[in-house]
């Protein structure tokens, strides 16, 4: 006897903290999402309940069902048969306390099944409404036993009748026999109850079964015994008028109206067939009736019987399915309860049903020839244990729940009831993975596994699952250890979510018995997760540790939304990336310019180191992110994207990367500059500032000799400026901007570079897009240098130093003394181009337009001077346009 195994939405992290609960008798909705022990977050307290619901030693029967509960309070349905059963009832205990109800009712059968007769006795029926006096003679023609019931209850003073001829009729009920019941309500205090000899309480008036198919009729007769319940209805928004009725107009207790027949007809008034009819008693019992958790817990006596269920709103599972029935029964459907096990409260995985007696209680009912299940009980809420309290949350998936999905939390003591095809064993519904409601709302698809028991192999186990529509996931893990269980770090699975599809592979830490449960929401919202499944893992053998790191954004791989925020596909999967080089490269195509922020994480890495292990480009139709790894072991890259043009939009995780180091990893002293810019190499930025045709088309130049050239197209005639930037420097010399030189050539401009030393160095470029303006970043290069070679600096140069000019030799900035150096420069409008030094040297002019000449450099100097004049006529005014460093001659390199 109980409620529903409900989902419960959680927020994310995982509480720690959980309620152990003792398998106990009744399945139940509750708040609990691990499946052998309950948590609410409002309450810290951990407390066991060692209660066992017994069922009261009596017997219910309406409706062409006998239920029978013995002294082991084993409660079962019959299985539907030819016939009538025998008819046997005992008070409740619920009778024992408070006014007691006495049902009286009259029966009459015609055992004619032609049509002729058939009409010849409903008028007999009117008839006998009509009129009291015909009773003797109508019971004449049936049986003996009819007789002596119509004889005994024809003195009772009735207080409610209704005539037999609005009472429907199925063909199918006709085609065995006609009944007619008449019930009449007397309400008597506890002491008028008379007793028999013996002290008992009397027993009830019997209920005589209604007709019904027999068991091979049900399996596979003329009477189909299933259809889906989307060949009923496609979605329950047909019944939205007839559900605002009973909602509106079921609000008879608060008025101490009790009655079920004016209860039913109330909320079925207006009902157009069976079906609705059905819904409007369905939703009236989900709103009306609570689920008796105190019963259940053994505090009071536990509420079946129909009239105390609804009298007080409050029952166990067999007090909504007894007044399921008996509603049912008033509107003319034919319903049956059903007995069985259900996977509910007390419910722990890999529990076995085996010689145990069954301890819930459900639906069957007919519509239109065909048999439905539904439960009222797991359909109107849920029980939180911590509070003993019934949570009320409607739940549409138990009403008419197909039997394929229905087997995998309710399993009938009678196999016919199961309405499958192929009925399972108790031994498959023991091994079923336990679903909840929710699994089926999202449209979710179990691949693997069938059953809810995974073993690892070489440590690690599997879970995937398809689906429609989008589906965000997440998991938790807990290790079953003692009376509580023991949370696991989320880092022992890796969740991985397509469009389509979810893979969970899990990797337990020691070997052991984990529980893991999966949570899900639909992936058009950022609400809460509910519980979705459940399952098992044994991992029998020790796996050496793998110390993955935490992921707080659910999955591995492109998030599921990925598309959507404008990133098309990934150089990387879900999987582990492996590298021996200690470095990585991930890229992310976008289907529109995106910003991107990157995050690195490892257990030794600390958050100002793993800055500058990042190097990220970013460009209009890709994304790039350059990875150092300074230790060994796993690491996690989360990316971080919104539109380029939007940066009042907030960032949205795109995607987490697992990345695992095998060896060779980053010295500290190599990794990249310290404050580097988010866009590094030609990106969005120098494309918008006309700047194309790189040479180095990446973020990271490498060199081996010391020396490199980066080109590119300056359209627009910028003024540039670059910056070389090294953290630490072994060699103290000339300032590294000495080390940089700029030629412009047309439209093409080369910045050379040639450094001092080896290491990794920031070349930072920049622009002046007009004369009122300062220089803004375009971009940083990374320069990594391996050669050991100390290159000197370039020449100092002035602001004459005009564009087009071009120094072809000498390259260096340093000059040795007493030496002859060859002199050759482009200076574009020069008239006359010397260098001065100890005395003044003319350069000359040359068939390809270049000044040239030796100069000496003599033993005096320091420098050496190179100027240009531009006016005619003869002018002496030179400009300095360019400098040289003279060694002296104990400094000579």
């Amino acid at each position: 006897m109980g409620n529903v195994l409900h989902m419960r939405s959680v927020e994310i992290p995982f509480p720690k903290r959980s309620l152990n609960l003792r398998s106990v008798h009744c399945p139940l909705p509750t708040n609990n999402y691990q499946q052998h022990y309950c948590y609410n977050s409002n309450n810290s307290n951990n407390t066991k309940v060692t209660e066992e619901e017994s069922y009261p030693q009596a017997t219910q029967k309406a409706s062409g069902q006998e239920v029978k509960t013995g002294e082991s309070g084993e409660k079962k349905a019959s299985k539907p048969q030819d016939g009538h059963s025998k008819d046997t009832s005992k008070t409740t205990s619920d009778d024992k306390k408070g006014p007691s109800v006495v049902q009286q009712e009259w029966k009459l059968e015609v055992l004619s099944l032609n049509n002729s007769n058939i009409m010849k006795s409903h008028k007999t029926v009117a008839s006998t409404v009509a009129t009291k006096t015909t009773v003797a003679t109508i019971a004449g023609a049936a049986q003996s036993k009819t007789s002596s019931v119509f004889q005994k209850w024809a003195a009772m003073e009735l207080e409610v009748q209704r005539p037999m001829t609005k009472r429907q009729l199925s063909d199918e009920c006709a085609a065995y026999s006609l009944r007619v019941v008449k019930k009449s309500t007397v309400r008597r205090e506890e002491g008028d109850i008379q007793r028999d000899v013996e002290g008992r309480a009397p027993v009830r008036p019997k209920l005589q079964p209604r007709p019904r198919e027999s068991s091979s009729t049900v399996k596979s007769g003329s009477v189909s015994k299933k259809k889906l319940k989307r060949e009923l209805f496609a979605t329950t928004e047909v019944f939205s008028s007839v559900d605002n009725h009973a909602i509106n107009t079921g609000k008879l207790l608060s008025q101490k109206i009790f009655s079920v027949p004016t209860i039913t007809q109330t909320i079925t008034e207006g009902a157009q067939n069976e079906l609705e009819k059905l819904r409007a008693i369905w939703i009236w019992l989900c709103h009306n009736i609570e689920y008796d958790v105190s019963g259940y817990l053994g505090l009071t006596d536990k509420l079946c019987s129909p009239e105390r269920v609804i009298e007080t709103g409050r029952g166990v599972c067999c007090g909504y399915s007894s007044v399921c029935m008996q509603m049912c029964q008033e509107a003319g459907i034919e319903c049956q309860e059903v007995s069985g096990h259900g996977k509910g409260i007390g419910y722990r995985q890999g529990q076995s049903y085996q010689n145990t007696k069954s301890l819930h209680m459900w639906n069957a009912v007919k519509l239109g020839g065909h048999w439905y299940l539904l439960d009222a009980c797991w359909g109107a809420g849920r029980v939180d244990m911590d509070n003993k309290a019934f949570i009320k949350r409607y739940d549409d998936f138990y009403f008419l729940t197909d039997p394929e999905d229905f087997i995998n939390s309710h399993c009938p003591d009678e196999k016919e009831w199961q309405l499958l095809d192929d009925p399972i064993p108790l031994e498959e519904f023991e091994k079923r993975v336990l679903k909840t409601s929710e699994f089926y709302r999202l449209g979710l698809t179990l691949l693997h596994p069938k059953h809810f028991l995974l073993v690892t192999e070489n440590g690690e186990a599997s879970v995937s699952m398809k689906f429609t529509k989008p589906v965000d996931f997440t998991y938790q893990i807990s290790q079953r250890s003692g009376c509580e269980p023991k949370a696991v770090n989320s880092s022992s699975g890796l969740l991985t979510v397509t469009r389509e599809s979810m893979r969970l592979r899990l990797l337990p830490p020691t070997g052991g018995t984990y529980d893991v449960m999966i949570f899900a929401r639909s992936g058009n919202n950022s609400g809460t997760f509910s519980w979705v499944c459940s399952l098992l893992v044994e991992c029998p053998e020790q796996e050496p540790t793998k110390e993955l790191p935490e992921n707080p954004f659910l999955s591995w791989g492109l998030q599921r939304s990925a598309e959507s925020l404008g990133v098309k596909k990934c150089s990387n999967g879900a999987e582990a990336a492996v590298s021996e080089t200690g470095s990585f490269e991930l890229v992310l195509h976008t289907s529109r310019p995106l910003m991107m922020l990157c995050e690195l994480t490892q257990k030794d890495l600390d958050s100002s180191i793993a800055k500058r292990c990042l190097a990220t480009q970013i460009q209009s139709d890709r994304l790039t992110c350059n990875v150092l790894c300074p230790y060994l072991g796993y690491y996690r890259l989360s990316v971080f994207v919104r539109n380029y043009e939007r940066p009042q939009d907030g960032f949205q995780n795109g995607g987490n990367f697992l990345l695992h180091c095998t060896g060779g990893a980053i010295n500290l002293n190599e990794l990249f500059p310290p404050a580097l810019s988010t866009a590094c190499g030609p990106g969005i930025r120098t494309q918008d500032a006309g700047l194309s045709k790189f040479s180095h088309t990446g973020a990271l130049v490498s060199t081996q000799q010391g020396k490199c050239n980066i080109t590119f197209q300056n359209q627009q005639d910028l003024e540039l400026h670059a910056v070389l930037f090294k953290e630490q420097r072994k060699r103290l010399g000339h300032p590294l901007c000495r080390h940089v030189f700029f030629t412009y050539n047309s439209s093409k401009v080369t910045i050379s570079v040639a450094l001092p030393e080896a290491g990794v160095y920031k070349l930072g470029l920049y622009a002046k897009t007009s004369t009122d303006q300062d220089f803004s970043l375009l971009c940083d290069f990374v320069l990594c240098n391996s050669s050991g070679s100390s290159w000197p600096p370039f020449p100092c140069t002035y602001t004459a130093w005009q564009r087009g000019s071009v120094l072809f030799e000498p390259r260096g900035g340093l000059l040795e003394p007493l030496s002859w150096v060859l002199f050759r420069v482009r200076v574009p409008g020069a008239q006359r181009v010397s260098v001065v030094g100890e005395q003044l040297m003319e350069l000359q002019l040359s068939k390809s337009r270049v000044w040239e000449g030796e100069v000496f450099t003599g033993a005096s100097m320091s420098q050496l001077k190179l100027a240009a004049s531009g006016g005619g006529g003869g002018s002496t005014d030179m400009a300095i346009i360019m400098s040289f460093d003279v060694l002296s001659q104990q400094n000579e390199m």
